[in-house]
């Protein structure tokens, strides 16, 4: 069965890439440019990863990952999210549990750039996580 990813950012050329990338060893994509079209291509989708930026406009990816800890969203709460941004790992963590009070709870995180061949493996790596829980 083909793994259905979410890709979201607001960049068209990242959004581009990642799909060029993620399509030539099978996957399907979607792609959003922000949380809140991320939020809705999330029920109409079901995607089995989602690739998440972290600042876009609208709704950020802070926001879109303190949204699904709520238990109207508990469905995807297996999901695994990665998230692929230009901000340091640490910065985002420490501003993520300023804003919630919650622990920063992603399955992985990249910081752009990243070379295709290590986000197919964290994709891979992923995906095959969920099948197997």
């Amino acid at each position: 069965m083909q793994a259905n990813v979410l890709v979201v950012d607001d960049d068209p050329d990242i959004l581009d890439a990642l799909t060029m990338i993620l399509e030539s060893k099978g996957y399907k994509v979607t792609t959003a440019r922000n949380g809140v079209e991320a939020l809705a291509s999330l029920k109409t989708e079901k995607p089995d990863l989602m690739i998440l930026d972290l600042l876009m406009p609208k709704m950020d990816g802070f926001a879109v990952c303190k949204e699904l800890q709520d238990p109207r969203w508990s469905r995807y709460r297996d999901m695994p999210v990665l998230i692929l941004t230009s901000v340091r790992e640490e910065a985002s963590r420490r501003r993520y549990e300023l804003e919630t009070g919650l622990e920063f709870n992603v399955d992985d995180y990249v910081e752009k750039p990243i070379l295709p061949d290590v986000l197919l493996s964290r994709v891979e790596r992923l995906i095959k996580r969920k099948e197997q829980a």
